[in-house]
């Protein structure tokens, strides 16, 4: 079995919105090395996740775990995100896919956020 980790993002117009994203695709690649770690967006920006997928799909990979990088569940991940993960499955019948939470909605992911603004305010 072959796994793949894709970042999913909303996206947006300005390039330079991305560049967090990228960084924590590339610091994955470096942890997980061996395992293919992609970006993808909903809309806006290239690749979209179908394609994302099909790409890995088309490198081997037959076990995809996709984890929205979005700070909570909303309509994207309502709704959007499953109906695109059922256009995913069924164009790759034999694809394991996997879908995470919201990446901000993790326990540890919201620590850090709150260890982020206690620092901004000056305060240990």
């Amino acid at each position: 079995m072959k796994r793949a980790l894709v970042l999913f993002a909303h996206g947006a117009r300005a390039a330079s919105w991305a560049a967090p994203f990228e960084r924590l695709r590339d610091g994955l690649r470096e942890q997980l090395p061996g395992t293919p770690v992609t970006l993808a967006f909903l809309e806006l920006m290239e690749p979209r996740l179908p394609e994302a997928v099909a790409a890995q799909v088309a490198d081997g990979v037959d076990d995809v775990t996709v984890v929205p990088v979005f700070l909570g569940k909303g309509g994207h991940l309502l709704r959007d995100l499953p109906a695109l993960a059922e256009q995913i499955r069924a164009a790759h019948p034999g694809l394991r896919l996997q879908l995470a939470g919201a990446i901000g909605e993790d326990p540890g992911v919201q620590a850090a956020m709150r260890d982020y603004c206690v620092r901004s305010l000056g305060v240990s």
